[in-house]
């Protein structure tokens, strides 16, 4: 719709070809059907790299076209258009977000040193400023961030974008033990923030809900995040957090900062049974990107 909206001289449109990676919807959602408006607006040819997996639209935006006489083309760069929005697949498909691990590891696999829980939290840093731009970059492009309790009392993370511009995502913290309070970074009021906890209240942007706790919760919480259409999260750590995501199966893609330091010991990094489909590197740091 912005780019039909771009073009200044619409008699032009009806001598055009309108590219799209996915299949112009037939249905009301947040704006009226793009289909409709492509019809209205007289485009003849539209090439389609995949179909829309949404049982709302699910072919019946190419059948409305073919409808009204446009000619189509199907299917071009369509692993590639299904890369693209692979989040909008995943959670149409498989019914919950789009899962991306993160963490930083040294050298020699380790994600923290061994520590006590402080007061206030200190990070041992692995990696560079950097690299910490490009995580809150990532943190941008996703509506939900996660962590556990530990990595809350130990670092006192914000889980906010500060070095990119770009809106903050909804911030879950897994609190199963009640131990995180309002002296922490992530109940400001910076982003709506859910806590995973053994209590049900609202209070501002806080909303701590009572979840089961037999089990393991990473469905229930996946389960609650596709309930109110979070179509990926990003999960940040603690080491229990994230291997409790990779025992589940349950993740999709994890990117991996390698940092040059070595701590001796400490918390070991999580390991994943996959080989990585890309490597590069950053400000002296190896990132390994991994795909489920």
């Amino acid at each position: 719709m912005n780019a039909i909206a771009a073009v200044r001289d619409k008699t032009l449109l009806k001598e055009s070809t309108l590219y799209v990676n996915l299949e112009p919807c037939s249905h009301h959602g947040k704006t009226p059907p793009c289909s409709r408006l492509i019809i209205e607006k007289g485009i003849p040819e539209i090439v389609i790299g995949t179909e829309d997996p949404n049982e709302l639209v699910a072919g019946k935006g190419i059948e409305a076209l073919e409808a009204a006489g446009r000619n189509l083309t199907t299917g071009i760069l369509r692993e590639e258009c299904l890369h693209l929005n692979r989040r909008f697949f995943n959670f149409h498909r498989e019914k919950r977000p789009y899962v991306i691990l993160k963490w930083a590891q040294t050298r020699d696999g380790f994600i923290d040193k061994k520590r006590d829980i402080p007061e206030q939290g200190e990070i041992n840093w692995i990696t560079d400023e950097k690299t910490r731009t490009i995580v809150h970059k990532w943190r941008s492009e996703e509506p939900a961030i996660l962590a556990g309790s530990e990595t809350v009392l130990r670092d006192n993370p914000r889980l906010t974008v500060r070095d990119w511009p770009g809106r903050n995502p909804v911030r879950i913290i897994v609190d199963r033990r009640n131990r995180v309070t309002h002296n922490h970074n992530v109940m400001d009021d910076a982003a709506p923030t859910l806590i995973m906890s053994r209590q049900n209240k609202r209070e501002k942007n806080l909303e701590w809900i009572d979840l089961p706790t037999s089990g393991s919760l990473v469905p229930k919480i996946l389960n609650l995040l596709y309930q109110r259409e979070l179509q990926s999260v990003i999960v940040e750590g603690g080491a229990f957090t994230l291997n409790e995501f990779i025992r589940s199966g349950l993740w999709d893609e994890a990117r991996v900062f390698t940092g040059e330091i070595d701590f001796g010991e400490g918390v070991n990094a999580p390991e994943l049974d996959a080989e990585p489909s890309q490597e590069k590197n950053i400000s002296g740091a190896s990132l390994r990107i991994y795909y489920r």
